[in-house]
């Protein structure tokens, strides 16, 4: 992440980061929403007309869903009465239709869970059940694996 040839794609050394053609990408909801449109034919975007939720959920867990993982990972711990102000209140997360937003609010949960910062309530469980018992995320998994 630090190789002169990867800051040359994302200069804050962050991953994940993609080139798509001339395009560079950043940020894991950004590049959700840029392949989701990229790609129409994979369906992983709502239309336009139904891009409300797709857009709530994709930011939330971009901002107070990942502020949560983090602070519970640190430690952290936001007083009851002082939720509101936190941004993400508690962790609860729930879905309807698979989309992109689906695949980076599903991997927040799911890496929640594997660490232990998210309480492994049934809901969360059959959530995130929903996000990895799928043919493309275990083969994200495998190549993600072969690259090691």
């Amino acid at each position: 992440m630090k190789a002169p040839e990867y800051l040359a794609t994302n200069p804050m050394g962050k991953v994940p980061a993609i080139r798509h053609g001339a395009a560079v990408v950043t940020e894991c909801a950004a590049i959700c929403a840029y392949l989701a449109d990229a790609f129409p034919q994979a369906k992983l975007a709502p239309s336009l007309t139904n891009r409300a939720n797709y857009y709530r959920w994709l930011f939330f867990a971009a901002g107070p869903l990942e502020s949560a993982i983090i602070n519970t990972s640190l430690g952290f711990v936001v007083p009851k009465e002082r939720e509101v102000s936190a941004g993400y209140g508690n962790l609860y997360i729930a879905g309807e239709a698979f989309c992109a937003a689906d695949v980076y609010v599903g991997s927040q949960v799911a890496w929640g869970l594997q660490f232990g910062t998210i309480e492994k309530r049934d809901a969360f469980m059959r959530y995130a059940a929903c996000v990895t018992d799928r043919d493309a995320y275990r083969r994200a998994n495998e190549l993600d694996g072969s690259m090691n």
